[in-house]
This record gives C-alpha cells, structure tokens and sequence, in this order.
C-alpha cells in the first residue's frame, strides 16, 4: 500500500530516529570490536600478560545480554586489559 502524502516525515524526525539509532548500536558495536580483538590476540601474549583470554571471551558476549554491562565490561577490557596485553604481544613485558 501507498503512503499517503500526510504520511511523510520531516527531516527533524528522520535526524532524529538516525541519532536513536546510532545510539543504540553503540554498545554492542563496542562489545563487537572489545570480542573480535580478544579473540584475534594470540594465547602467549594473553600468558604473558597474566590476564586470561577464556574470562574475557566469555564475559563480553554474556554481558551484551545486559546493555549497560556488556559496554561496561567492553570497555573495561579495551581501556584497561587490551593496552596490557598488546604490550606483552609487542614484547615489552614488565
């Protein structure tokens, strides 16, 4: 069925079903790229590190079944986990 002409939206309520969308692809976007760079980081470099890749394999997705954790937890692991890890990769070990 055809939409009729008063049944057009407005630019103001296109910009802003957009922004409620981005905003709400943001925190499993976050978990996203947090999943994909545990996995892609190598087992000796998660050893050398002391941080465990099985925990953080498993808590970032069970923490996407709660919006708020699952970007509380990507982020913990991106800011926090990921530098240490990528520094034992590279080889700089303290």
């Amino acid at each position: 069925m055809l939409a009729a002409a008063h049944d057009s939206i407005t630019a103001g309520q296109f910009a802003w079903a957009v922004v409620v969308t981005v905003f709400a692809c943001v925190p499993l976007g976050v978990s996203m790229w947090a999943f994909l760079d545990a996995a892609r980081r190598p087992q000796w470099a998660w050893a050398l590190s002391s941080h465990r890749q099985v925990v953080w394999m498993v808590a970032i997705p069970f923490g996407v079944l709660t919006v708020v954790g699952g970007l509380v937890i990507s982020l913990w692991y991106l800011l926090r986990v990921r530098p240490v890890v990528a520094a034992a990769e590279r080889g700089d070990i303290h």
